[in-house]
């Protein structure tokens, strides 16, 4: 059960990279937009309405299936904001995230619209 909830971790900070950086590799294949626009809608909807990602109850209970503390809170305030932000997340910095993925990925595909436009 604990390798399990590690392989939940690992997916859950690659689903996390993937929806704040995944534009970046729609620049190089345009086809990866199928994947990264909604998984890019998915995060920032979690973020901007504080709603709490599944993957994090399912982490949740393998670890306590095997005898493990849960992690309690969501993955990003119990992984990340420790080493980004030291005195945890707030609804502010969650609204913040949500724009920034908002933000961020439009001028990304503002940029593969205008690539495709001039070719």
């Amino acid at each position: 059960m604990i390798l399990a909830a590690d392989l939940v971790l690992l997916l859950h900070l690659g689903f996390i990279l993937f929806m704040a950086a995944g534009g970046l590799l729609v620049l190089r294949w345009p086809r990866v937009a199928w994947l990264h626009i909604p998984a890019a809608l998915w995060g920032a909807v979690v973020e901007l309405f504080g709603w709490l990602c599944p993957l994090t109850p399912l982490e949740n209970r393998l670890r306590m299936a095997s005898g493990q503390e849960g992690i309690g809170e969501g993955f990003i305030a119990h992984y990340l904001l420790p080493v980004i932000y030291p005195e945890g997340l707030t609804r502010t910095m969650q609204l913040f995230l949500g724009a920034a993925v908002v933000v961020v990925n439009l001028a990304i595909y503002a940029m593969v619209l205008s690539k495709r436009r001039r070719e």
